[in-house]
């Protein structure tokens, strides 16, 4: 049996946090919705339609970054919970964490590419990008009750958030100075800007390879019945774990809360700069969407070690609320008063504070209430809302923008999320959550 809390091994952990956030935050965060807006508006105008889809309505220019997301998500609904089951009824946790880390790797770097009238293909490759994203973190969270203990989990979850946003801040930093030199270079801004977008694919598969030379991996937990391949198997366990959900009502309900507040999360992120840009820079500003950008990322490496702080003080549930009620404040000053850039700087340091913490104590948090040997089945379902992986909140965030054109009546509907999200998690009695999962299971699984 392999160890729990073993600095070699948690180290190698926290890479891969350092190693994907590039996609997180220069793709997803910074560049890729700005961008691929700017392109489809060349082509079809601002407000111009990019898709028809007859009686679902029409994609417009600014609608239509949000709705790749939705669409990669809704792939995942289905993808994830079966692979998060595969995972556990074998030994191949960490080759499969490999082989959807690098296919988002390609995805990613091919980004380099889209130029032009291209903007669909940009979408089609984000989505497989966000996609297998998505599909390695399964894996990747599923490793965290594996290897450190309770009474570590939240400092561990905690100081990988911390990893993630320095290597984030890090590569934007150098892509800041390249979008900033453009021109000394011999280049246009949008070049650099599909440099930097590349350079995201090369910074998560180099530094992933840390990862995956130190992350052991685990001994086989489940046998296939015989006669049984992999996949039905995996389909099986899904229905074996919404079963098992059901003898842990508290940690369904805490599922639930996560599902919904992480989705307002995860969409202010991915659509504020597309929203700062368009209310302050309309003709485009790449050079301030990174600016602030590296402000979050570096801001936030403090606040997800202040968050892991303020759990240790009042509880992980209680810090939750705290960065909700935060979260809540950051959409409604966003809709009334943000007018300027120095406003601007003020609503990224708000959001810089919270962000980690909420993230990183959610994933902590819920890694306590998975009953043992179904780790990767459970991060399966709670994968669908984890970072980049949010979808009802883009599809809301689309539909109003689709419908009003505005971006402020857009990110205020997120309020609902993180106000609802609130509301769940405060009536759900985590302690209690977490002594149930450590009672065994005596339901047999097939």
């Amino acid at each position: 049996m392999t160890d729990k809390n073993n600095p070699r091994e948690l180290f190698g952990w926290k890479m891969y946090d350092w190693a994907n956030s590039a996609f997180y935050t220069t793709v997803v965060g910074a560049l890729f919705s700005p961008y691929i807006t700017r392109l489809a508006q060349a082509a079809v105008g601002e407000n111009g339609v990019v898709l028809d889809l007859g009686p679902l309505g029409a994609v417009t220019a600014k609608s239509l970054p949000t709705l790749c997301v939705s669409i990669s998500v809704g792939l995942q609904v289905v993808l994830l919970p079966v692979l998060g089951a595969l995972g556990d009824y074998s030994d191949l946790k960490k080759r499969l964490l490999a082989v959807f880390c690098y296919i988002g790797v390609v995805a990613n770097c091919l980004l380099f590419f889209i130029k032009g009238d291209l903007y669909l293909w940009g979408g089609v490759l984000f989505i497989i990008a966000n996609v297998c994203f998505g599909a390695a973190l399964v894996f990747y969270n599923a490793f965290l009750p594996e290897i450190a203990t309770d009474d570590q989990t939240d400092k561990v979850s905690s100081r990988g958030f911390a990893y993630g946003y320095l290597g984030g801040a890090l590569l934007l930093v150098l892509n800041l100075l390249l979008v900033l030199r453009a021109e000394q270079l011999g280049i246009s801004t949008e070049l650099a800007v599909r440099l930097s977008l590349l350079s995201a694919g090369i910074w998560w598969g180099g530094f992933a390879l840390i990862a995956f030379a130190l992350l052991k991996s685990r001994p086989q937990k489940k046998h296939l019945a015989p006669g049984k391949g992999y996949i039905a198997a995996g389909f099986s366990e899904v229905v074996n774990t919404f079963k098992e959900l059901r003898r842990l009502p508290l940690t369904l309900r805490y599922l639930i809360a996560f599902l919904i507040y992480n989705d307002g999360v995860q969409t202010v992120v991915f659509a504020a700069s597309a929203f700062l840009e368009q209310e302050l820079f309309p003709g485009g500003n790449p050079v301030f969407l990174l600016q602030i950008f590296v402000f979050v990322q570096f801001l936030a490496v403090g606040g997800a070690l202040l968050f892991e702080r303020l759990a240790y003080l009042i509880k992980t549930k209680n810090a939750i609320i705290v960065s909700l009620v935060i979260w809540s404040g950051v959409v409604i000053y966003a809709y009334r008063f943000l007018d300027s850039v120095f406003e601007a700087w003020v609503m990224a340091g708000a959001i810089a504070m919270v962000l980690g913490g909420s993230q990183a104590l959610s994933r902590s948090l819920f890694s306590r209430m998975i009953p043992a040997g179904k780790e990767a089945s459970f991060f399966g379902l709670y994968e669908v809302s984890e970072r980049g992986t949010s979808w009802m909140g883009p599809l809301l965030f689309s539909i109003v923008i689709a419908r009003t054109g505005s971006y402020r009546q857009a990110l205020l509907s997120l309020i609902f999320f993180f106000v609802v999200g609130l509301v769940v998690l405060a009536i759900t009695d985590t302690d209690e959550a977490t002594r149930q999962a450590s009672v065994p299971s005596f339901e047999g699984s097939s």
